[in-house]
């Protein structure tokens, strides 16, 4: 273990936290549940143990990354961005999150290396630590690397079309973009269009609404990374959101019609009440913090409304404030 000091940045900063190097945890769910919808209550808290660690530091990161962006004087953001980077690269420079022992944690990690590399990319216009930036930079790509070939060697026939692909694609989209690495950037577009294209006539994804209850659910988890994706790649003059028949709107239509029907339409394909609506969950705002780049892309979408009236569009995942991510 790295000695405590070593997460010391300066009086001003926060210290880093302990950089997390291994991640091995199995399913949430009961193996003998192919739709993937029953969880394991000793199973789905050991896998919260094990990411608890990773999650805290990366709403530490966005919370500052946040703050840079909301910083009107230059020399204030610079030097709150020059923290947000010190932190990171404590973690680049131990190799955090290296050794993915387990399949499922090679399968779930995409999300969160993106975040990381959202935070980062937020603040990167404004550091001046050069050497941090290199280090930042190679541990990113090395990651995007080894998700990459993850995906595309790794990763089940039916996996690379649902939402764990979709946020692998936003994290290599997040460091393609801010390291210049092209190839990333397309595998991320490439990587959204495939699962888009999935989308049966309806909008709905089949590779999320087979998950039982939580068939809703996994679709808006879906819409995250999804429509980020879109937006950002609209913005770099690479367009999908015509892609298979307009297939973006239609998943996002499919998700809210659901959601108003109280998820009737997706009992209907997979045979169980939906999570919603049994008792298990609520919607939480931050499962809808997506309605900030899709107004963006749709300013006159019915949804705009819906938007204005959530009081909080943030997802950490997401790089935190949507709102302030796209005004």
């Amino acid at each position: 273990m790295i000695p405590t000091e070593a997460f010391a940045i300066d009086a001003a900063c926060a210290p880093a936290a302990e950089p997390v190097i291994s991640l091995d945890y199995g399913s949430r769910y009961t193996d003998d549940d192919k739709s993937r919808s029953t969880i394991d209550a000793d199973s789905n808290e050991a896998v919260n143990t094990a990411l608890r660690p990773v999650d805290d530091f990366i709403r530490d990161l966005v919370v500052g990354a946040n703050d840079v962006l909301n910083e009107t004087d230059p020399a204030t953001a610079s030097t709150a961005a020059d923290c947000v980077l010190t932190q990171i690269a404590v973690w680049a420079r131990a190799d955090a999150l290296s050794d993915l022992s387990s399949y499922t944690a090679r399968l779930s990690v995409g999300a969160r290396i993106g975040a990381i590399a959202e935070a980062y990319r937020q603040i990167r216009p404004q550091v001046t630590d050069l050497k941090a930036v290199a280090d930042v930079d190679q541990w990113l790509i090395t990651r995007g690397d080894e998700q990459l070939a993850f995906w595309e060697e790794e990763a089940t026939s039916g996996a690379r079309t649902g939402n764990l692909r979709a946020w692998a694609a936003l994290a290599l989209l997040n460091i393609g973009e801010v390291t210049d690495t092209d190839t990333f950037v397309w595998w991320a577009g490439a990587s959204s269009v495939r699962i888009l294209c999935t989308a049966r006539d309806d909008g709905s994804l089949p590779q999320e609404t087979k998950r039982g209850s939580y068939g809703l659910h996994y679709q808006f988890h879906a819409l995250s990374p999804l429509v980020t994706i879109a937006a950002r790649l609209d913005q770099a003059g690479m367009p999908i959101t015509t892609v298979c028949n307009d297939a973006l709107t239609r998943v996002v239509d499919y998700a809210f019609n659901d959601l108003d029907q109280e998820g009737a339409l997706t009992q209907e394909y997979s045979g169980a009440q939906q999570s919603y609506f049994d008792g298990t969950e609520t919607m939480e705002d931050h499962e809808l913090a997506f309605l900030g780049p899709y107004v963006t892309l749709f300013p006159q979408s019915n949804l705009a409304a819906r938007a204005e009236g959530i009081e909080s569009l943030s997802n950490s995942k997401l790089g935190g404030d949507q709102r302030l991510l796209w005004p």
